[in-house]
C-alpha cells in the first residue's frame, strides 16, 4: 500500500499545481490527486507485469534456438531455471494482476526494446549466473532471486527511466515506495498459493484512504486562513518573498494538525520537516521547522486544535 509520507506528497504537488494554475478549482484538485495516486498503483502492477515479459523473452529465445537448423545440445536442453521460477510462474497466472491490468490497459507492448534491453542485462548479471548455476533452489531461493533482479538490474536501468517519465508524470516521486510494495509482495506470496495470491493494496486502509482526501481538501479551503498566520510569522519576510513550496508544506502542515487529532503535532512536523528538505532548498527543513513550532505554539495557547486519542501520550492538551 501507498504510505503516508507518499500520500502527503502526492497532496503537496497537487497543491502547489492549485495555486500555480489559474482559475483552478477543488474539484479538478481532488480528480488530479485520485489521477496521481491511481497512477502510482498503475505503475507497481507495471513492474510487475515487465518480470512476465521478461521471462516470456527469455521463454520466446529459448524455443528459437530450439528451431535452428544445427540445434546445439545446449540448444536442445536448455537451462530452464529463470523462465520456470515458481515465483514468476505464480505472478503470471494471478487473478488480481491479470484482472487490474486487463481492466486499466496496462502494457509494455509497445516497448519491446526495453524488454530486450533488460533481458541482455539481466544476462551479464552475476547474480542471474549464480542463480543459474546453483545446483539447487527451492521457492524462496526464487523469490530472492526475483528481488535481487528487481533491485540490482531493473531499477537501476536507464532505459526503464526513460520510458517511464514518457509514460507519466506522475511517477517521479513512486519509485522507492513502488519498490517497497513489490517486497512486500514478494514476503506474501506463498508456495501453494496458487492464482489467488493477494496482492498489495492501494491504500493500507479506508482511512488512509480518507487522510489523503480529506488533507488536500482542508489544505485548500484554509489556505487565506493559514496564509496570514504564515505571514505573521515570518519576521523580516514577506510572504512573496517565501519560496512557493516552503509556504505549501506549512499550508499543508497546519491542515493536518488542525484537521486530525489523532496523529501527533510531533509526527506532523516531523514528516513536513523531511519532505520541505527533500523537495524544496537545502536550509527549508530547519525554516520550516522555525515558522511552524512558532505558529503551533500560539495555536495551542489558543486552543485552535485538539488532540484525542491513545498513542498519544506526551501530547500536550490531550483528551482520551
Amino acid at each position: 500500500m501507498i504510505s503516508r509520507r507518499l500520500l502527503r506528497i502526492k497532496a503537496l504537488t497537487i497543491l502547489y499545481a492549485f495555486n500555480r494554475r489559474a482559475g483552478n478549482n477543488l474539484e479538478t484538485a481532488e480528480n488530479e490527486l485520485v489521477l496521481s495516486i491511481g497512477k502510482t498503483y498503475d505503475l507497481y502492477h507495471y513492474l510487475l507485469i515487465l518480470i512476465l515479459d521478461i521471462a516470456d523473452l527469455a521463454r520466446e529465445k529459448i524455443e528459437i534456438a530450439k528451431q535452428k537448423q544445427i540445434p546445439t545440445r545446449e540448444d536442445l536442453n536448455p537451462n530452464r531455471r529463470f523462465i520456470d521460477n515458481r515465483f514468476i510462474s505464480q505472478l503470471a497466472i494471478n487473478q488480481s494482476l491479470r484482472t487490474y491490468t486487463r481492466n486499466r490497459r496496462l502494457s509494455w507492448s509497445d516497448n519491446p526494446e526495453l524488454i530486450r534491453k533488460l533481458y541482455n542485462a539481466i544476462l551479464l548479471w552475476d547474480g542471474y549466473k549464480d542463480y543459474m548455476s546453483a545446483e539447487t533452489a527451492g521457492y524462496s531461493d526464487d523469490k530472492k532471486f526475483i528481488g535481487r533482479m528487481i533491485n540490482e538490474v531493473i531499477m537501476p536501468s536507464d532505459e526503464l527511466a526513460g520510458v517511464m517519465e514518457e509514460k507519466s508524470i506522475y511517477w517521479n516521486d513512486d519509485l522507492d515506495v513502488v519498490l517497497v510494495m513489490i517486497e512486500r509482495t514478494l514476503r506474501g506470496f506463498r508456495e501453494r498459493g496458487g492464482e489467488e495470491m493477494p496482492l498489495v493494496g492501494l491504500y493500507k486502509n479506508e482511512e488512509d484512504e480518507r487522510f489523503v482526501k480529506v488533507l488536500l481538501r482542508k489544505a485548500i479551503i484554509h489556505s487565506e486562513e493559514y496564509f496570514g498566520l504564515i505571514d505573521k510569522h515570518t519576521t523580516n519576510w514577506e510572504i512573496e518573498r517565501i519560496a512557493l513550496m516552503d509556504t505549501l508544506v506549512m499550508v499543508l502542515a497546519l491542515a493536518e494538525i488542525v484537521e486530525f487529532d489523532e496523529v501527533p503535532v510531533k509526527v506532523t512536523l516531523n514528516e513536513y520537516i523531511e519532505i520541505a528538505k527533500y523537495y524544496c532548498t537545502a536550509k527549508s527543513g530547519i525554516f520550516v521547522n522555525g515558522i511552524l513550532d512558532k505558529i503551533v505554539r500560539e495555536m495551542r495557547e489558543n486552543k485552535l486544535f485538539t488532540k484525542r486519542g491513545r498513542g498519544l501520550v506526551g501530547e500536550p492538551g490531550i483528551t482520551e
